[in-house]
């Protein structure tokens, strides 16, 4: 930039150039350096000697927020440049509302000269600047020309079944024609980081072990391998995060899948992307090998939607998300402090610490732990000693269980949909009262609104109840997948987080029962794939003595 001394204030031509991506394909006359060497030229010519050159490299002329226009404005704020000189229109942006914000009227209300040179714009000539909008609108349509051409492309390589992302998910390297491959070197951590979901740990503290065991992050293998900097840490190369950890967990390549058009964007003028919903999606099975087997993954879905809560000593509970109280229908929460052992850790129901709507449900951890534990070997023993009857038991308790949860469901629909009938006729006779001047105008709508409130209010719960009758109607034990499970393991001694998440979907927590001037409590083990399951009279004599 050339400068000059003297008593005002110094002022200067902005010379502005823009190249985005999408304008190589124009060759070189739109090069950063042809339009430098234009620029300079004609500030010379016109003997413009004080200048400053202000430069966008890849950077969308849709999108205002480039660092080089943000510099020029912020030095145009600052009243120190009293010209700005571009190549053309299309160089200062393709956003003919913005384009025309600054050339109307900001660089108008700060004194400030524009000039596109090919167009042959000046501001300094008025009648010279007519068409100035069409050109404006033009250089619009050429980016949503070119989205909409990009858009088609991607749209048909994403129906084809291969992957839209270009970036390998952890875990996975690309090969030369864009196919997935296992990495040996961060699939096992892959492996790992699902292992520690299903224990029970949530993604907080998976990021805390995996810090623990010196581990490097997906960032710092990424630069390692490629010198890319982007959330690699030098002083820290095994910071994990929550987010990074919950990412991993949520990513359906794992399964051998490819997942397209899980994002998109509004506008090809706005960069933010959006969430499409599923039926959006385009899914392809076993594009690449898995590394997360399907019973896993399912496992560890169900895990993530249970919403736990660590304690303020930042430990999770074994049965977090998991237990529940019989009565209220709330989830336990887990109680213990500082000073306590882990004989007088505790669950009590939530309802009954916030509202006081429910009794406590008060149990210790370590008999809970005990219960289940006896309940899950009673299972094994049984289906080891006589897995046909187990199965048939099983099964008929399954579908007995289904059809109650239907018949409920179905009763309680019916239920809603015979008020919704009654609020029509009675909708209707406030209409005939308001016509034949039985009801005033202000009452009628008072009383109309009221209803038409309620029938809304009934109308989403019915199409609630609709969904949970045919989800109801879809369900069948899955007998199959639990005798895999079951076939896994012999007769455990000790509960640990990965058997309980394995076998258990809810555990059910009753009232103390005092009556016989004993403390006997109930608990119900619902089991995943079967659900609960209630021994024969046979069976429990038979096993009295091992189970007490």
């Amino acid at each position: 930039m050339n400068r000059r001394s003297n008593n005002r204030k110094e002022t200067w031509a902005a010379l502005y150039v823009r190249l985005s991506r999408d304008d190589d394909n124009a060759g070189d006359s739109d090069s950063i350096t042809h339009q430098i060497e234009l620029l300079t030229k004609y500030a010379g010519e016109h003997g413009m000697t004080q200048y400053k050159i202000y430069k966008d490299d890849g950077y969308t002329g849709t999108n205002f927020n480039r660092p080089g226009f943000q510099e020029m404005l912020a030095d145009i704020e600052a009243g120190m440049v009293d010209t700005v000189i571009v190549k053309d229109m299309s160089r200062f942006g393709r956003n003919y509302l913005e384009v025309g914000l600054y050339t109307e009227m900001r660089f108008p209300e700060l004194g400030v000269r524009f000039i596109a040179i090919s167009n042959g714009i000046d501001s300094a000539n008025q009648q010279d600047n007519d068409f100035t909008p069409f050109l404006n609108i033009i250089n619009e349509w050429y980016c949503r020309d070119t989205s909409k051409k990009i858009r088609a492309v991607f749209r048909t390589k994403g129906l084809s079944g291969k992957r839209l992302s270009t970036n390998a998910p952890y875990g996975y390297i690309r090969d030369q024609d864009g196919t997935l491959l296992v990495d040996e070197e961060t699939a096992p951590v892959v492996e790992l980081i699902y292992q520690l979901c299903q224990e029970g740990n949530g993604p907080g503290k998976i990021a805390r072990m995996l810090k623990e065991r010196d581990i490097p992050t997906p960032g710092t293998i990424e630069f390692r391998r490629t010198g890319r900097t982007r959330n690699y840490h030098p002083e820290d190369p095994c910071r994990w995060t929550s987010d990074t950890v919950a990412n991993i967990l949520d990513q359906d390549a794992y399964l051998g899948r490819t997942t397209n058009f899980k994002t998109t964007r509004l506008s090809y003028k706005l960069k933010k992307t959006v969430c499409n919903p599923p039926e959006k999606w385009a899914v392809f099975e076993n594009t690449h090998e898995a590394i997360i087997d399907h019973e896993s993954w399912e496992r560890v879905r169900k895990i993530r939607a249970q919403r736990r809560r660590p304690t303020k000593m930042g430990e999770m509970g074994m049965f977090s998300g998991l237990a529940y109280c019989a009565d209220c229908g709330a989830k336990l929460y887990h109680c213990r402090t500082g000073s306590w052992t882990y004989e007088q850790e505790c669950y009590t129901c939530s309802s009954y610490r916030t509202r006081k709507q429910c009794s406590a449900h008060y149990i210790r951890a370590v008999v809970l732990e005990q219960l289940v534990l006896q309940n899950i070997q009673r299972v094994l023993a049984y289906v080891q000693e006589d897995e046909e009857t187990f199965v048939r038991q099983a099964t008929e308790n399954s579908e007995r269980a289904r059809k109650s949860e239907w018949e409920k469901t179905r009763r309680e629909l019916e239920k809603k949909q015979k008020r919704i009938q009654e609020l029509d006729g009675i909708i209707q006779r406030l209409y005939e009262d308001k016509v034949m001047g039985r009801l005033t105008e202000a009452r009628f709508d008072k009383l109309a609104c009221a209803y038409e409130e309620e029938q809304a209010g009934l109308a989403e719960a019915v199409a609630g109840l609709q969904k949970a009758l045919e989800a109801t109607e879809e369900q069948a034990a899955n007998m199959e997948n639990f005798l895999k499970v079951v076939r896994k393991y012999t007769q455990p001694m000790e509960l640990t987080p990965a058997l309980l998440r394995e076998f258990v979907d809810k555990v059910v927590v009753h009232a103390p029962d005092k009556s016989s001037g004993h403390r006997v409590q109930r608990i119900d083990v619902h089991y995943n794939f079967i659900g609960e399951i209630s021994f024969s009279p046979e069976y429990d004599k038979r096993t009295k003595r091992t189970t007490a």
